[in-house]
């Protein structure tokens, strides 16, 4: 199974990004394989709006099927979730790593709408 990881860098030990549109890299990690690849989000952080949206298309378009973040807006929640993509939010102060170790021990659960209003910082 494939994980999205919002990230504030390119590896396992990165922090979880706390933002999800405009998340400096997604990290997917396949969690049969124990890889990763790792997606630089730089299009969607300066983006003026519709950040949310186009990375949750990009996320969907990874073959990901659940999202670690932060925090998830609306918008993004919904392309997410129209993609049957679940997402797990709050986990902000944690390494990409520990929030996999969470994920994969079934000690998470996934939010039913976004946990935050779009465009905040």
């Amino acid at each position: 199974m494939k994980v999205c990881v919002t990230s504030t860098g390119p590896s396992l030990e990165s922090q979880v990004d706390p933002r999800f549109g405009r998340a400096a890299f997604f990290i997917i990690f396949d969690t049969d394989a124990r890889t990763y690849d790792v997606i630089e989000n730089k299009q969607q952080v300066d983006a003026p709006q519709g950040a949310g949206v186009q990375a949750a298309s990009a996320v969907a378009k990874s073959g990901a099927e659940a999202v670690l973040t932060g925090n998830c807006g609306p918008k993004a929640f919904r392309v997410l979730d129209e993609s049957k993509i679940a997402v797990y939010a709050g986990l902000a102060r944690m390494t990409v790593m520990e929030a996999i170790g969470e994920y994969t021990a079934g000690k998470l659960q996934p939010i039913a709408a976004g946990n935050v209003e779009g465009h905040w910082s």
